[in-house]
């Protein structure tokens, strides 16, 4: 495969896009010109890419939960509920696990029978086996903008039927819908397919038809350092504007320690701006999603609500355009719609006491944006001198060396090599840098301080930090302490 950071001719595109469409029968129904129509014609507050735009301007946090379920009326009754008791001001489809693995048939099988029996048997929406008229019923039947959320390494189908239905925001890339969710998958496979969705948006974006995209900021959501989240990000970032993307919002998983959650958003939000400006993409629109901790809950709904609590609080104070919601049943499994508006309402109601403070300038943020700034620049350069300056190749190279490294993840295309742990302020560390190329300095600094964790709780600092720490939350605290 010849791959290479460049835009794809779309009238060379065709071939493929006509074998894309002919894998499900719902493919046939798609029509490029009538969704450009009608995506075009929504209202500008029904349009996820135009809201977080002028979100991002009003400098105002947004809230949007997770939630699918597998029929379509029960979808849009789930939704309205969600916006109207919850106030979630953006929407999710969530995608269900087989249309992730392009397995239609098994989502086929799934769909009819949760109608037959009444109940859920996928665990979200799919998309593909409903075709056009009904996922235009989740457009219609919501005020709220909604943006498709999945996890799929291969989604050029799934594109092609949601965008032409009109959804306007669309999550994912070929490195953080891959790593984090797939063993076998080559990356140079999910990049090129993901270069293919991303033209499919930036042609729609040619036509007046306005589509935001979104890398996934949190991977595996477990320890993840945030120059590895943001090394991630950029370079997918990079990929999609090469390909004519224009509204991309750069997501972030909430670690936990206050001061590097806001740090790390601010400096987010200016790296991106950096390479873009560097690559020639000055006109590109860039948001930020700062995501409410991905690792293990509470199972007592009042100690939950304290995780979501401080996520809200995070995500308020470090000015993130959009925050995605968890619920107080995280630990419990699927939610109940009633848990999802509760979860919703608590993120509203801290976000609307802090919408006009601001977390003072210390100089422990500004170390802490510094220490973020120069990883994630060493890791993107390093990748970019791998790749000759290309970022498809760079991400390929930077994964095979080890130069990017994603905690616990499934693919053998990482190397697994990094182990994070907290420091005693609970902001995460590398215990094992494993091949990231950073100078002595910032090494010394990661050792220096799980060293003084380490003789503060009166121990080594070892992998044995890392097992107590993954389970910490879970258990009413930070910093995993042994008792």
């Amino acid at each position: 495969m010849n791959l290479q950071n460049k835009q794809l001719d779309w009238d060379d595109l065709q071939q493929e896009r006509l074998e894309v469409l002919q894998q499900w029968p719902t493919g046939s129904e798609v029509d490029f010109e009538d969704g450009i129509r009608y995506i075009k014609a929504l209202p500008k507050n029904r349009n996820f890419a135009l809201r977080m735009r002028e979100a991002k301007k009003e400098g105002i946090t947004l809230t949007q939960p997770r939630a699918g379920v597998p029929v379509a009326t029960e979808h849009v009754e789930l939704l309205r509920y969600l916006e109207e008791v919850g106030q979630a001001d953006l929407l999710p489809t969530t995608i269900d696990s087989y249309t992730r693995q392009n397995r239609y048939e098994e989502a086929q099988r799934g769909l009819e029978e949760s109608r037959r029996e009444g109940r859920a048997l996928l665990n979200g929406f799919p998309a593909v086996n409903h075709g056009i008229s009904n996922c235009r019923r989740i457009i219609e039947g919501t005020k709220a903008p909604v943006q498709v959320r999945h996890g799929t390494p291969d989604a050029r189908l799934l594109a092609e039927v949601t965008l032409a239905s009109g959804f306007t925001a669309f999550e994912g890339g070929g490195i953080s819908y891959n790593i984090p969710y797939a063993k076998q998958v080559s990356l140079e496979k999910s990049i090129r397919d993901w270069q293919y969705v991303d033209r499919l948006v930036g042609f729609y974006q040619e036509q007046g038809a306005a589509i935001n995209r979104e890398p996934f900021g949190p991977l595996t959501g477990t320890l993840v350092p945030p120059c590895i989240s943001h090394s991630v990000g950029i370079l997918e970032t990079l990929l999609a504007a090469e390909q004519g993307v224009k509204h991309i919002s750069l997501g972030y998983g909430q670690c936990g320690n206050l001061v590097q959650d806001i740090a790390a958003v601010a400096v987010l939000d200016e790296l991106a701006h950096s390479y873009l400006d560097q690559f020639g993409h000055s006109d590109t629109v860039i948001s930020t999603v700062f995501h409410q901790w991905m690792g293990g809950f509470p199972s007592d709904e009042a100690k939950a609500f304290a995780v979501i609590s401080l996520g809200a609080a995070a995500a308020s104070l470090a000015k993130a355009t959009k925050v995605i919601v968890k619920t107080p049943h995280e630990a419990l499994g699927i939610p109940t719609k009633e848990a999802n508006a509760k979860g919703l309402l608590a993120t509203k109601q801290v976000i609307n006491m802090l919408r006009d403070q601001v977390f003072p300038a210390a100089e422990q943020l500004e170390q802490e944006k510094d220490i973020i700034s120069r990883e994630t620049r060493a890791i993107v350069d390093r990748a970019l001198d791998l790749g000759d300056g290309d970022a498809a190749l760079a991400a390929v190279r930077a994964f095979a060396a080890g130069i990017i490294d994603v905690p616990f993840a499934p693919s053998r295309m990482n190397a697994g090599r990094i182990m994070p742990a907290r420091d005693h302020q609970g902001a995460v560390r590398l215990l094992t840098p494993g091949s990231l190329p950073f100078p002595d300095d910032i090494l010394h600094f990661h050792r220096q301080a799980l060293e003084r964790r380490g003789s503060m709780e009166g121990r080594q600092p070892s992998f044995q930090m890392v097992v107590d720490d993954i389970y910490a939350i879970g258990k009413g605290m930070l910093v995993g302490r042994p008792r």
